[in-house]
């Protein structure tokens, strides 16, 4: 019995790894990512961004592999992924019905949040499913040390 329960120890301490990299999701199945900077509050820069994050996960699909696409929006490209001024809510939006385990994501720089809701007096809501990262420079270093392609439409 003794015996039994340190190799089930061992089993357990061997697993964790792996059931570490299972909860990571599924970013962790992808073996392409790609991070996009959209930083002016023009719309043919953001249908751009979504048309090129959109052909890529077309593209690898199309070859049975995952891809991830993070969109960052920071300076006046946070506008995109602003409830009340996104020209392109609606095409984000549908963009959610992506299947897995391919994804594009959304990120917006707090910095620049708080910088527009000081000049303008209230709180900002940003489009669901948008996650604020604290500087969006940094999440772009982040991203690319670890190995992401960059693109700056």
């Amino acid at each position: 019995m003794r015996r039994f329960l340190c190799l089930l120890g061992l089993l357990v301490a061997a697993a964790g790894p792996l059931l570490a990299f299972a909860a990571n999701g599924f970013a962790d199945e992808a073996k392409h990512h790609l991070v996009i900077q959209v930083d002016t509050n023009d719309r043919h820069t953001m249908d751009f961004a979504l048309t090129n994050a959109t052909d890529v996960i077309r593209y690898y699909q199309g070859v049975n592999q995952a891809a991830v696409v993070e969109i960052m929006a920071c300076g006046p490209g946070l506008h995109m992924l602003r409830e009340d001024t996104s020209p392109v809510k609606e095409r984000i939006k549908n963009l959610s019905k992506i299947p897995p385990p391919s994804k594009i994501q959304f990120s917006a720089c707090n910095n620049t949040k708080e910088s527009m809701e000081k000049k303008e007096g209230r709180p900002l809501e940003l489009l669901p499913g948008t996650t604020v990262v604290p500087l969006g420079m940094v999440r772009l270093m982040e991203l690319q040390e670890q190995g992401w392609s960059y693109v700056r439409p």
